[in-house]
This record gives structure tokens, C-alpha cells and sequence, in this order.
């Protein structure tokens, strides 16, 4: 690594320079030692409080689950895609421990919600008046690209391999596929909530704040 590079490896910022700005929802330590937390800019030196007190306010209509029946990796990586595009919850059915790793820290911003069993989540969902939506290659399902999500829904992922199990199937109000052209059967459960997600934002966002 040559000298120039060397800022490439920097993350966040350092210790705020010159007299702390006056604020509630700044937080003394990171002023005073740096902040090279996975935020961005706008929450830069802010308390981990203050931050998801301001997502709170622009929270998404849609949630994120995903069933957890054998430790999937792709778990982390779905909640720090709902962190992104500001779900509203992510709902975790089966197993309570998942692999945080993929996270990247972002779970100490999004709400998640565990569920024992696929019955609960939909009791839950019910309740909440929430269509159930699948996301899985499934004969029978209909192409994402060729329809408009719900506002109001929860984004349903199956287990990285198996897909969507049958109970969860059964659950789902409405099924979607993401259009596939290669020779792979399917692609990780990570990748497809980021891409559903992403839909839903071309469909409902509007622009994020500057």
C-alpha cells in the first residue's frame, strides 16, 4: 500500500476540532475520541440513541422476515439491508440466535423482532394487518419485475438452499420472483432482500434526505 493510500483505510472521522457543538443528541465520547462508526455523515458524532430516534421518524411501511431454521449467514446480511432502506422492522422466525457477523453493526439501529415459530409471526402479522409477501423462484409465483409491491406488507425470505419452507408457503398472501437468467437455480437469501427491498423503494420512497 503506497502513502496516498493510506486514507483509504480510514473510517469516519476523527475527534471534532475546536470548541463541541451544543446538542442533546451529540455524544461526548465520540466527540472527544472520534467516530468510526457505519453510520452516515448526517449521524456522525450522534448518540446511538438520537440515531434511531430520527429513523423512528422515517421509518418505511414495509418489514423484512426471514426464517432462521438452520443459522443461515445470509440473516446479517438481510437486516443490514432493511438498516438501509429503513424497514420498518425485521422479523426473525425460528431459531432466536442468528449470525451477526454479515450485520455489520447495523442491528443496533433496526428493530428486530423474533418469532418461534412461522404460526406466531403470522398471528402477528394478522394482528398487525399486514399482507404476508414471498419472495422465492417458486412454480406458481409471479414476476416481481412485472408487478407494484404492497405499501403496507412484510417481505418474506426461506432459508439460504431449501427456499421458503412449506408452512411459511402457505402463509403468504401473494409470491414473487426475481427474474433469473444464468444457470444457477437460485440466488442467496441476501441478495434477494436487497433487491426486493429496493423495489419497493422505486415504487414508494421518496428521495433519502441529504
Amino acid at each position: 500500500m503506497t502513502a496516498g493510500e493510506d486514507h483509504l483505510t480510514e473510517v469516519g472521522v476523527g475527534p471534532w476540532p475546536g470548541d463541541w457543538p451544543v446538542g442533546e443528541h451529540y455524544d461526548p465520547e465520540l466527540l472527544e475520541q472520534g467516530d468510526r462508526r457505519n453510520v452516515v455523515d448526517r449521524y456522525r458524532y450522534w448518540t446511538r440513541e438520537a440515531v434511531i430516534a430520527d429513523l423512528d421518524e422515517r421509518r418505511h411501511d414495509f418489514h423484512v422476515a426471514i426464517e432462521n431454521w438452520q443459522h443461515d449467514f445470509n440473516i446479517g446480511t438481510v437486516v443490514r439491508n432493511a438498516n438501509a432502506f429503513l424497514a420498518a422492522e425485521v422479523h426473525i422466525v425460528g431459531r432466536r440466535r442468528w449470525n451477526r457477523r454479515g450485520a455489520m453493526v447495523t442491528d443496533r439501529y433496526q428493530h428486530v423482532r423474533h418469532h418461534p415459530a412461522i404460526e406466531d409471526f403470522v398471528a402477528w402479522a394478522a394482528e398487525a394487518g399486514l399482507p404476508v409477501v414471498g419472495i422465492d423462484n417458486l412454480p406458481g409465483s409471479r414476476p416481481m419485475e412485472t408487478t407494484t409491491l404492497p405499501r403496507r406488507c412484510v417481505l418474506l425470505f426461506g432459508q439460504e438452499g431449501p427456499g421458503l419452507s412449506g408452512p411459511a408457503r402457505a402463509a403468504c398472501d401473494q409470491m414473487f420472483s426475481i427474474a433469473q437468467y444464468g444457470s444457477t437455480r437460485s440466488i442467496n437469501a441476501g441478495v434477494a432482500s436487497g433487491i426486493a427491498m429496493h423495489a419497493w423503494i422505486r415504487a414508494h420512497a421518496k428521495p433519502p434526505p441529504a
